[in-house]
């Protein structure tokens, strides 16, 4: 039973701190509407795991080169989005106080789209959580629910800290937080450009 809740924990801590796609949108927000109406965003995986996962489960044992192909261009094309986003707020300096007030679910929207764009929850699925799962519930039904607690626990416990952590952009000033904006644009832009080519490759 311990064994399956350590995994849980180290792969979810290796997932939220590896840089990539909702990593930089959170940084964007961050600097963009700021860290409380960005914490929720932290809850994104509660949301789109569930189909993913059942989608894996159920029908997919693992994910095919095609659905990968798809996965990657759409995540591209809605990153260039989030880019365009956060780089127009750049050039008008909507950092903040600009916000609106449906900030936060809107965020949470915007992070649970970009989740279920990205390919690396369908690979973790399909290739490391599922059956992992799987070999857990074959042991027992309570072993696969610790798993499962485990590592959806410490993945949005480690989201909330990174929204935290980015939070401490505000002692940078307007300037440095302005800049931030651009760099998250830019980051936003060079992964979609990634994806992209990824998938047309």
């Amino acid at each position: 039973m311990i064994q399956y809740a350590v995994f849980g924990m180290g792969f979810a801590f290796a997932a939220a701190a590896q840089p990539g796609p909702l990593q930089a949108f959170l940084l964007s927000e961050v600097t963009r509407v700021g860290w409380r109406r960005t914490l929720p965003a932290a809850f994104c995986p509660l949301l789109t795991d569930i189909p993913i996962a059942l989608l894996t489960l159920l029908v997919l044992k693992e994910v095919p080169g095609e659905a990968q192909t798809f996965i990657r261009l759409a995540g591209g094309l809605f990153l260039l989005y989030l880019a365009w986003v956060a780089f127009r707020d750049w050039r008008r300096n909507a950092i903040e106080a600009g916000a609106p007030k449906g900030a936060a679910p809107s965020g949470l929207l915007k992070a649970a789209a970009l989740n279920l764009l990205n390919p690396n929850p369908y690979l973790g699925w399909s290739l490391v959580l599922g059956p992992m799962t799987l070999k857990a519930w074959g042991d027992s039904h309570f072993a696969a629910v610790v798993l499962l607690a485990a590592f959806y626990g410490t993945l949005v416990v480690c989201l909330a800290l990174t929204i935290l952590l980015f939070g401490t952009t505000k002692w940078l000033g307007p300037k440095g937080r302005r800049a931030l904006l651009l760099f998250s644009a830019l980051a936003l832009a060079a992964l979609a450009v990634y994806e992209i080519a990824v998938g047309v490759a």
